[in-house]
């Protein structure tokens, strides 16, 4: 059975509920079943974020999640909050440039990404969730990269396509550790 439940939780501004935009987005493109049910704080930049994300071959009962099979965190008041939602097995996604704290549990699948690093590195902070979203992409399947580049260019503003290479780039590179 094809089920992947996702949260993505960090601060506004990191590109948390444009990450989840983007994957309901590319699973729809791959034929699957999506939701995605967005959360913020007051502050759109530097508020709290987070999204749930479903994409199943079955219809979805409920955008709401009480546990998931995935989180990517982007601050430390993620990881805080939102480890105990996932699932034994489950796959947590850290961007380890920001998030200090490791996890408590030992019964998940754990992966501490520079991400912020490695996107001021390559000349874009603002990429630091593809880089994220990548690793979500090769350890789960959840989309296909094809169908991830697709949804960039329905997704993002059309002032925004001259960066979809470099995104790609940034994706690649998550799919590459």
């Amino acid at each position: 059975m094809f089920l992947h439940e996702v949260i993505i939780a960090g601060f506004g501004g990191q590109g948390i509920l444009s990450a989840g935009r983007l994957i309901a987005y590319a699973g729809m493109l791959d034929g699957r079943e999506v939701s995605f049910f967005p959360s913020y704080g007051p502050e759109m930049r530097g508020g709290t974020a987070n999204c749930m994300v479903v994409v199943s071959e079955d219809p979805i009962a409920s955008p709401v999640l009480n546990r998931c099979s995935a989180l990517i965190v982007m601050n430390n008041p993620s990881m805080e909050k939102f480890e105990r939602y996932l699932k034994k097995d489950g796959v947590l996604i850290a961007d380890s440039s920001l998030v200090k704290r490791e996890p408590t549990r030992t019964d998940i699948r754990y992966f501490g990404l520079p991400a912020t690093l490695m996107a001021t590195d390559a000349g874009n902070k603002a990429f630091s969730n593809i880089y994220l979203m990548g690793k979500l992409i090769k350890e789960t399947g959840i989309i296909t990269p094809e169908s991830f580049e697709k949804a960039l260019y329905g997704v993002l503003p059309q002032s925004k396509h001259h960066l979809i290479p470099q995104e790609m780039e940034a994706l690649r590179a998550g799919m590459a550790i």
